[in-house]
């Protein structure tokens, strides 16, 4: 099973790599990270995407806190959040296509933000399940590249979980 963990950390340099080399020295892969500064000046938020099993989690997550700058750690893979990721994708588009593109761009609700004579180049945010949709929609067309942010997520104060409203 596949772990969200957010992670707290002081903005020092060097904190990254110690989280990295934690994994790496028990061989953990990481499968989507994403960093960035929150609310606080000097605390920067890491989220991450690990393929674990509960009990694992929870080793990682108490040897996570023996780093120095690690303020908070927190799985929460199943608690109400909103989680996001970003992707371009770029794709043919020959001109007998280009409105099918357009179409499907209009129904993911994402952006064409370049063009070309030969390729629109997307924009599209959302869920993981949004990004994996997009894709596979478009792959007729011929995808020549796509980047990826990692996932990022926060919790809802809501305490709505739409994983459930989906169902």
């Amino acid at each position: 099973m596949k772990h969200t963990l957010s992670v707290l950390v002081e903005d020092e340099s060097g904190v990254l790599t110690r989280i990295a080399g934690l994994f790496a020295r028990r061989s953990f892969n990481i499968d989507s990270l994403a960093v960035g500064p929150t609310e606080k000046t000097g605390i920067s938020r890491i989220t991450m995407v690990v393929p674990s099993d509960h009990r694992t989690i929870e080793q990682l997550t108490n040897q996570l806190y023996k780093l120095v700058n690690i303020l908070k750690v927190q799985d929460i893979t199943h608690l109400p959040s909103v989680e996001r990721e970003l992707m371009l994708i770029k794709i043919n588009s020959d001109p007998e296509h280009r409105s099918e593109i357009l179409d499907i761009v209009k129904i993911f609700r994402a952006k064409v933000v370049d063009l070309s004579e030969n390729s629109f180049i997307i924009e599209v945010t959302g869920d993981p399940g949004k990004m994996c949709a997009i894709e596979q929609v478009l792959s007729k067309f011929g995808i020549i590249e796509i980047a990826r942010t990692g996932k990022i997520s926060l919790i809802r104060d809501s305490k709505v979980n739409s994983e459930y409203l989906r169902a």
